[in-house]
């Protein structure tokens, strides 16, 4: 998944380029390697230099049920009634005068009804076709994280759980001795 600046402006894209690098860890799903990632984020790594590949795509189409003129008729109203909410809100914002809710409420009673009509007459021209509703999504079968290979060795400890030691900030030679003070006598 990528995430993009919307106020980045439109500059030409180079076509697109597999990272390079070693590969840190192989995952199952891609919830395993975002919190691979979220791990390393928060271990300080230079995450820019990391890389969520998905290896072997498959489309997964996950029927959902059976279409009827019922269900076909049911989705188009909805989408037309959200089209009418659009038009009627524009209505009420944009025109000063005589414009009312109730206008609104018309505007969303004619989407719904044009919606309606144009999913009956969508399913009746595509009825042979298409009997079924479905989802589909494209999935990899798994999901590799990938670094530069001079960040390998310590991406490697952070994720297997290996805290890297930090360096003293003196050694035991630059200590300064501390003068406990007189010696009380002892009582004997």
């Amino acid at each position: 998944m990528s995430t993009q600046n919307p106020f980045a402006g439109r500059r030409p894209t180079a076509s697109p380029v597999l990272p390079r690098g070693e590969v840190v860890a192989t995952y199952e799903t891609y919830a395993e390697a975002q919190n691979a990632v979220a791990a390393l984020a928060r271990a300080d790594f230079p995450v820019t230099s990391l890389s969520i590949v998905g290896n072997d795509l498959k489309t997964v189409e996950n029927v959902t049920g059976r279409m009827t003129y019922a269900r076909a008729a049911l989705a188009g109203a909805a989408s037309g009634a959200w089209l009418g909410v659009f038009f009627g809100l524009l209505l009420f914002i944009f025109v000063a005068t005589g414009v009312d809710f109730a206008l609104v409420l018309a505007a969303v009673l004619i989407g719904a009804g044009f919606g309606m009509l144009f999913g009956i007459v969508t399913f009746s021209v595509n009825r042979r076709r298409r009997d079924f509703t479905s989802t589909m999504q494209v999935i990899a079968s798994n999901y590799q994280v990938i670094v530069d290979g001079a960040l390998v060795n310590r991406a490697r400890n952070v994720l297997a759980g290996v805290v890297e030691e930090a360096e003293p900030e003196f050694s035991l030679g630059d200590a300064i001795p501390i003068d406990p003070g007189p010696e009380e006598p002892r009582a004997s």
